[in-house]
């Protein structure tokens, strides 16, 4: 394998492995470790880069990851020789030369391996950290999304989204925060935070900040997969949970539809229906049914019922826009965000009319640097035959977006725009 297809697999594996074995060697040498942890991480990989390009890829690259890292944590562990200070969990173990390697090995085991990112789940969103450093430590931590990625998710800089990372990692050595699965109090409120966490994830993967990558199946894959983690935990099986995991069945089924051969968006309105994944909306149903009981109403619930009402429509135009204006609207209720309120003013578009939805998308603030905004707009312009102003939003949503996808679907809009 050449160099730029190793580069390629490295980089698939650190969305997949890394977050798997940060998870575990932090168990091992405690959470205030952390970044000792990520050390050895980012050394394996390095290792795997260099030993891979020369003599080929390994049969089980992810299971050659896993050897390499072990080996460098009990290089680790040998050279400190404070086994109470670096692991009091696995203190005992870890002082005999007998069962330090079997100990080690064992962490690495599938079942561990999921047990050690729950825990390392609810540990980013431990309430001694403030919420925003806990969503970035987890993104960044957990689920490979570099500072860049994050800041973009969060519609900020990465010098802050840097220094959130730096005062979580603090706070996890100030207050020696724990690996471990909180008391059934404390859950409700870890468990909003967690789910966040996989929901952005899922949204980067989804509609990528990527320059080049619109879609990035990997992260939508690594998203849904910590998401089952936690709906199969009983401790931590709630509905909201079991919503979210609906919702991302419905959104992914449709990542095959969503562009052409040639790369170029296809709008929902236009996407063949046929290529939506039929399994995957099955599951979505599935889960939806899961997800009443307890009973309780999320915002990931009335999500899930918006993505629905799109995979039972035979068509665009046969879509129930009304219930799903009603649903954004019950939506905005509990969160009443800036993003809410322009797909609720969207959705008004061909539930009510697309005056009212132009009237509501112009009382929104928040969104001023917000490229589907003013595509928003301009898209509502060019519907109501008014090409002057729908060039002049698309031009502003042009200037707001480093995709090369948006870029190049806004350029075609503008040139529709400009036709006689």
């Amino acid at each position: 394998m050449n160099q730029p297809n190793v580069s390629k697999l490295i980089d698939h594996l650190f969305r997949h492995e890394s977050g798997k074995m940060i998870a575990v060697l932090s168990g091992l040498l405690g959470l205030q470790n952390i970044e000792a942890a990520q050390d050895i991480v980012q050394d394996t990989l390095l290792q795997a880069m260099n030993t891979w390009a020369y003599n080929g890829v390994p049969e089980n690259p992810s299971g050659w990851l896993y050897r390499v890292a072990k080996n460098k944590a009990v290089d680790l562990l040998r050279r400190r020789k404070k086994f109470r200070e670096i692991s009091p969990r696995y203190a005992s173990l870890l002082e005999s030369e007998y069962s330090l390697t079997p100990t080690v090995q064992n962490l690495f085991l599938e079942n561990e391996i999921q047990d050690s990112q729950l825990r390392m789940m609810f540990a980013c969103c431990h309430p001694a950290i403030a919420e925003e450093s806990q969503l970035a430590l987890t993104l960044k931590t957990l689920c490979g999304l570099s500072v860049s990625e994050i800041s973009k998710a969060f519609l900020t800089t990465e010098d802050t989204i840097a220094k959130r990372i730096y005062r979580a990692k603090e706070k996890i050595k100030a207050a020696n925060i724990q690996l471990d699965v909180p008391h059934s109090n404390e859950l409700p409120s870890r468990i909003d935070t967690v789910l966040k966490s996989i929901y952005l994830l899922f949204n980067e993967g989804y509609n990528s900040s990527h320059p080049d990558h619109l879609i990035r199946e990997d992260l939508c894959e690594e998203a849904m997969r910590l998401c089952l983690l936690v709906t199969r935990h009983p401790l931590t099986a709630y509905p909201r949970g079991k919503a979210l995991l609906a919702l991302m069945c419905f959104q992914a089924s449709r990542l095959d539809a969503r562009l052409d051969d040639k790369s170029n968006i296809i709008l929902l309105k236009h996407q063949d229906r046929s290529k939506w994944n039929r399994s995957l909306m099955s599951k979505g149903f599935e889960l939806m049914e899961e997800s009443t009981e307890p009973f309780e109403v999320s915002g990931y619930h009335l999500e899930a019922a918006i993505a629905a009402q799109h995979a039972t429509a035979k068509s665009f135009e046969q879509t129930d826009w009304k219930s799903i204006y009603h649903l954004y609207e019950m939506l905005y209720q509990l969160q009443p965000n800036p993003i809410v309120a322009m797909n609720k003013a969207i959705a008004s578009a061909y539930a009510i009319s697309k005056a009212n939805a132009l009237d509501e998308l112009q009382k929104i603030s928040g969104l001023e640097h917000h490229h589907l905004y003013f595509a928003s707009i301009g898209e509502l312009h060019f519907e109501m035959e008014n090409k002057t102003e729908a060039k002049k939003f698309y031009q502003k949503a042009l200037h707001f977006t480093s995709s090369g996808h948006e870029q190049q679907l806004l350029v075609t809009k503008i040139k529709n725009c400009e036709a006689v």
